[in-house]
């Protein structure tokens, strides 16, 4: 029977013992089909290796498989995973605390030089805090109460006066002590031109006083004053204090001679100062002296005082008061001795 062109018979299969099919004829194998127009190739043609190729895949039966025989043997064995919801918020909870343990070293990694900073003025303030607690405490405390007042530089005022001046301040601690109560204290001597006061704890007062210094006395017509160059009454004796001169101006301690005539007699030298018997000023540019030998000084103004003081003290070296009868030292350059 003819077969119709270009149909061959096909290769029988391989059995499933493994033998092989007997060759197909020589002719039928070379044999080369006319040229026709394309067709689809029957299945039945198609080449054994290209039909092996094209198997579908069991993927459907390997999941089933999967399914009913758990995770494959290389995962994490069954017993690793959690078994129930309580075991994995455990699990999560750990996580979390070791995430933040890990957070919490590297903020104090990359802040430990400002925290040792912070440190660092913390037990600077605790210390100056702690230090001033202590101070105020041993300050306003009983021990460091008044106990004593120690009185110096005290000559024509009584020392004891003037400690008893502050028998209402003793017992008070030291820093309360205000300086207008010493002020009180001390105001009731006239004497007293300037003080200083010093603390030495835990319970003594120093007090340091500079009495005034008379220039001389003055004849008020009710009696005699002893008086500084400020004018302040220092007492009022019954006759002249040896070594005090007898100061006579017109308008009294407010005239303006009276200041020149005190500012030359503090200007003298002591030796000088003891001869000094009278002191007169008719004008602030007029000041005369009298010494005790007889002798008077012609001064003139205060001006340069200091030096006229040195040029006098000279002259009545070389030519003693009762020798001669006038110094004039009104041009200190150009000294007149007669």
């Amino acid at each position: 029977m003819k077969r119709p062109q270009g149909f061959d018979r096909p290769t029988p299969r391989a059995s499933r013992a493994g033998a092989e099919a007997p060759d197909a004829p020589e002719a039928a194998v070379r044999r080369t089909p006319r040229p026709s127009a394309p067709r689809a190739p029957s299945p039945s043609i198609v080449a054994p290796a290209d039909r092996v190729a094209t198997e579908p895949i069991p993927v459907v039966a390997a999941s089933v498989e999967a399914e009913r025989d758990g995770p494959p043997r290389d995962g994490p064995p069954r017993d690793a995973l959690p078994r129930d919801a309580r075991a994995a918020k455990r699990a999560l909870a750990a996580a979390a605390r070791e995430r933040r343990r890990y957070e919490r070293q590297e903020v104090r990694r990359f802040t430990r030089r400002s925290r040792r900073r912070r440190i660092a003025w913390a037990v600077a303030l605790g210390s100056i805090a702690a230090l001033v607690a202590v101070v105020a405490i041993g300050a306003y405390s009983p021990l460091m109460a008044l106990r004593e007042v120690r009185i110096e530089g005290a000559q024509r005022v009584p020392a004891a006066e003037l400690q008893a001046a502050f028998a209402d301040v003793m017992g008070t601690p030291l820093p309360l002590i205000d300086s207008g109560e010493v002020h009180a204290a001390l105001s009731r001597f006239p004497l007293i031109e300037t003080y200083a006061t010093e603390t030495i704890p835990p319970g003594t007062l120093v007090v340091r006083i500079v009495e005034r210094t008379p220039v001389g006395v003055i004849d008020t017509g009710s009696g005699l004053e002893l008086v500084d160059a400020a004018g302040v009454v220092i007492e009022r004796p019954a006759e002249r204090p040896e070594g005090q001169p007898l100061i006579e101006v017109d308008g009294g301690v407010a005239d303006e001679g009276f200041r020149a005539v005190a500012g030359v007699v503090r200007s003298l030298p002591a030796d000088v100062r003891a001869q000094l018997t009278r002191a007169t000023a008719e004008t602030t540019d007029d000041v005369r002296l009298e010494l005790a030998g007889g002798a008077s000084v012609v001064w003139g103004s205060a001006e340069e005082s200091a030096l006229k003081a040195t040029v006098l003290a000279a002259l009545m070296r070389a030519a003693p008061p009762d020798t001669v009868s006038l110094y004039d030292v009104s041009a200190p350059s150009s000294p007149v001795t007669e």
